[in-house]
């Protein structure tokens, strides 16, 4: 939801060097990009990949969502795609951290907007089959920039929300802490019931530092390792998003990409997925359940 200069978890920056590459790994991402269907060999060849794997890391981002009828934003979402806000300044600066102080008003007007936006949608079926191969998998955690909490709503346990839940909400000079179901029932900017100052949802606005907790958190999971790494539907700008990528696919490790257009990281994955995550996500799970010989079930 932010604009980052930094990564937290002392990763590469997207525009470093490609890594070597074997005659294996360009057909397979050639075999990928072939077409607009999915490619069932493709699908096989992940499906393989998640069954073999002890420990999985998923990297997700607005695309994700927008099979729950999310737009895509620019920074935070499609909202303002292609132009600036009422008050003709871009979105950046009315979502930034410094407006919130400046001109409450102004900030949670947008603030206001982005909760709407997902204000009656749920996770999808990609959210919930992330979390069932959660329960497949020794280790397995999500990494998201999506406020939209659905990845936890799915059942999701070992997540990380780089840029926070827009639904946490939290006194900005007090210790007020609530979590709300929604905004309609709240004064524009909200007020804290204890001390009378302006709450603020616990995201990550423009320009403001990621969470501590999370970066912390991601920083152990990164060293550990992983033996997969899916992107899915995000264009990877940040660097504490690119970077697992980069590192894993340097290191040999297996990655996989989901997204229906080019990132910053398309050409660094052994394996691209040109689809939504629904589609691509539902393929992947009905194959599992195809090699298990009985239906796959992720409720």
């Amino acid at each position: 939801m932010a604009t980052h200069e930094r990564s937290p978890a002392g990763d590469g920056r997207p525009d470093e060097a490609e890594p070597q590459r074997s005659e294996d790994d360009t057909a397979r991402i050639t075999r990928a990009d072939s077409g607009d269907g999915l490619d069932r060999d493709l699908i096989i060849s992940v499906a393989a990949e998640l069954k073999a794997a002890r420990s999985v890391l998923f990297i997700t981002g607005a695309g994700l969502s927008a099979d729950s009828g999310l737009p895509t934003y620019r920074g935070i979402g499609g909202l303002y795609e292609d132009r600036d806000t009422e008050e003709d300044i871009p979105i950046e600066v009315a979502l930034s951290g410094p407006m919130l102080i400046k001109r409450p008003d102004i900030a949670w007007r947008h603030i206001y907007g982005i909760e709407a936006a997902c204000r009656g949608a749920a996770p999808n079926r990609a959210h919930e089959i992330i979390a069932a191969i959660e329960q497949r998998i020794e280790r397995v955690w999500v990494l998201t920039q999506n406020v939209d909490g659905f990845h936890r709503a799915a059942g999701t346990q070992n997540l990380i929300e780089i840029h926070g839940d827009i639904h946490r909400l939290r006194c900005t000079v007090c210790g007020h802490r609530e979590r709300v179901a929604d905004y309609s029932g709240l004064e524009i900017p909200p007020r804290c019931p204890d001390c009378d100052a302006v709450i603020r949802p616990e995201v990550v606005l423009f320009g403001e530092m990621l969470p501590p907790r999370a970066v912390q958190t991601l920083r152990a999971a990164l060293s550990e390792g992983f033996d997969l790494i899916f992107s899915v539907g995000t264009t990877s700008l940040f660097p504490y998003i690119a970077g697992p990528v980069i590192h894993a696919s340097r290191a040999g490790r297996v990655t996989v990409e989901i997204n229906p257009g080019d990132t910053a990281v398309s050409s660094l994955v052994r394996y691209r997925i040109r689809a939504s995550a629904k589609l691509a996500f539902e393929a992947i799970w009905a194959e599992l359940a195809a090699d298990s010989g009985h239906e796959a079930h992720s409720d």
